[in-house]
């Protein structure tokens, strides 16, 4: 089986992606929901470069799990099986217990827009429903994270 999903940048952070067929509705466009597993594919990607490990194993030791909140989408152009698009993630916002995560989707060969995604996750008790302040160490990296982005000139 050939993969369809890599990381080809850690800081930004971008994972290149090619559509599938089995992603598309009959007329061969990709099924909106679609473009919500992308995103969460490519969030799980960040999380465990950011954490350095499985990101579910960190989350289950600092007892808290980061349900989606929120996720929106502006969507720019549909996209096609065979094509290839590359998703950057960033830490748009940090707040106490939620946090943002925006992901760019563009054309790999071009740069055209595809999509611009916010993803809103919650952290909450693992055992419980109920919101709790993001876990010091996870906080950290997220920080760490957006503070090396900005730091990063941005490719023209």
């Amino acid at each position: 089986m050939t993969a369809t999903e890599s990381v080809v940048s850690e800081a930004p952070f971008i994972v290149r992606r090619t559509v599938k067929w089995g992603d598309c509705d009959p007329a061969g466009v990709v099924y909106t929901v679609t473009f919500g597993e992308y995103v969460i594919s490519a969030a799980n990607l960040f999380y465990n470069h950011l954490l350095g490990a499985r990101s579910a194993d960190f989350k289950r030791a600092h007892g808290f799990r980061t349900p989606t909140r929120a996720l929106e989408f502006d969507f720019r152009r549909a996209l096609w099986p065979d094509e290839v698009f590359e998703m950057t993630v960033s830490v748009h916002e940090i707040r106490s217990r939620t946090y943002v995560l925006e992901v760019m989707g563009r054309m790999a060969t071009v740069g055209e827009d595809v999509f611009r995604a916010m993803l809103t996750p919650v952290c909450i008790a693992r055992d419980e429903r109920r919101a709790v302040d993001i876990p010091v160490p996870f906080r950290t990296a997220l920080e760490r994270h957006r503070d090396t982005c900005r730091a990063v000139p941005a490719a023209t």
